[in-house]
């Protein structure tokens, strides 16, 4: 009922009012919902609410991009993915082991992982805002886009090369899944199956709106429909399908036309705006307050913190301010730390590690207990972040 006041001048968009409603309703105010009281299930109901409104905000930036947009600034993209994510990935760490110096290594580059790529979802409540709309040019709000959602498929070779190598005996072995699992079936698999799906689509709902097989509402509600179909499908078939639907999207738009036929209809804001909000308060509802106290595990509210500092300040902003010059879109240092200062979290790493016992029997163990109030902390300091920036 005071959305707009909030979201417009006070410059709070719903991921902050999720977040926070979600906290308010929660196990530790009301305790009206409580997703973790849920059982062995919860883990496998928090990774499909994530990926559902991942998978349908993604295929949606996918589609909003303006026509060839992804051909068209490759190379600026090529360079705010890879070598900044790998940086991130890196730098981030070595600082989780520094912190957490019961983590080796390889773990701590599981929790990197998970903390390397840039959230769309949150990406795209900022820059969609009114503050957004008057100060940040539009080159700057669309290059964050495409970036933050191809950066957030092309997290999970990051991921899987860091759990693989926790969960195998043999690093020959993890670096072979990798490479045919990580890289070549799930990432370039779902790609192209992404992109083939949604040309294939964008052909026949042209021909069938041109035919007048359809209406306008049921066009508009294919948007949800194929982001949904191609998830339920990638994910049968073992692909990636946070590129498949980001590739679907892109594919569909890729001439123009679906573009143009919803470019004036609210109804796929709406969708991602409830989806949006259902997300945030879910996670807020969940977050693990209580763990955030763990001394058995090495971690201390003081110790996150500094986690979180060190994450806004080192994962992109100096990598970003070094190599902007080769981005055109990004036209002064002021702009590259302005794109440098955004923080995310993949969900994915809470299905791929064992169940720990108390206390842990080994180091892959250890890293299941531990990323889960370390990887949520980041998320709540991100949104908190996010309260900030835009004012």
């Amino acid at each position: 009922m005071v959305s707009l006041i909030l979201k417009e001048k006070l410059y709070v968009n719903e991921v902050v009012l999720g977040t926070g409603f979600g906290i308010i309703i929660g196990p530790h105010a009301a305790n009206i919902f409580t997703p973790r009281s849920w059982g062995s299930s919860e883990n496998a109901i928090t990774l499909e609410v994530m990926r559902i409104v991942l998978v349908t905000g993604l295929f949606a930036v996918g589609v909003e991009l303006p026509c060839a947009y992804m051909k068209e600034h490759a190379r600026s993209l090529l360079v705010m993915v890879v070598p900044t994510m790998a940086f991130g990935w890196v730098v981030i760490a070595s600082i989780i082991q520094a912190l957490f110096p019961e983590l080796n290594y390889v773990s701590s580059l599981c929790i990197a992982a998970c903390l390397t790529p840039t959230d769309p979802v949150t990406c795209a409540a900022i820059i969609r805002g009114k503050y957004a709309t008057k100060h940040v040019p539009v080159n700057i709000r669309r290059i964050l886009t495409a970036e933050s959602a191809a950066n957030d498929g092309l997290a999970y070779p990051f991921l899987a090369i860091s759990i693989y190598l926790t969960v195998e005996t043999s690093v020959r072995t993890a670096i072979g899944k990798w490479f045919l699992v990580g890289w070549l079936y799930q990432v370039i698999l779902g790609t192209t199956f992404g992109a083939v799906m949604g040309y294939l689509f964008s052909k026949l709902m042209k021909i069938c709106h041109d035919k007048g097989f359809i209406d306008r509402e049921s066009y508009i509600a294919q948007y949800l429909a194929l982001s949904i179909f191609i998830m339920g499908v990638a994910n049968t078939i073992g692909a990636d399908d946070l590129l498949a639907a980001f590739a679907a999207g892109c594919a569909i738009s890729w001439d123009g036309y679906f573009h143009a036929q919803t470019a004036n209809d609210a109804f796929s804001s709406v969708i991602d705006y409830v989806l949006n909000c259902g997300c945030f308060i879910y996670i807020g509802a969940w977050l693990p307050f209580d763990d955030y106290h763990s001394p058995e595990y090495g971690i201390t509210p003081w110790k996150l913190v500094l986690l979180m500092i060190a994450i806004l300040f080192l994962r992109r902003i100096p990598f970003l301010l070094m190599v902007y010059k080769f981005v055109p879109e990004i036209s002064s240092w002021k702009e590259a730390l302005f794109s440098g200062h955004f923080v995310f979290v993949s969900s994915l790493a809470l299905t791929r590690l064992p169940t720990p016992e108390h206390p842990p029997a080994d180091q892959a163990q250890y890293l299941a207990a531990t990323i889960q109030p370390i990887v949520s902390f980041v998320v709540l300091g991100s949104i908190i972040v996010r309260m900030y920036s835009h004012g």
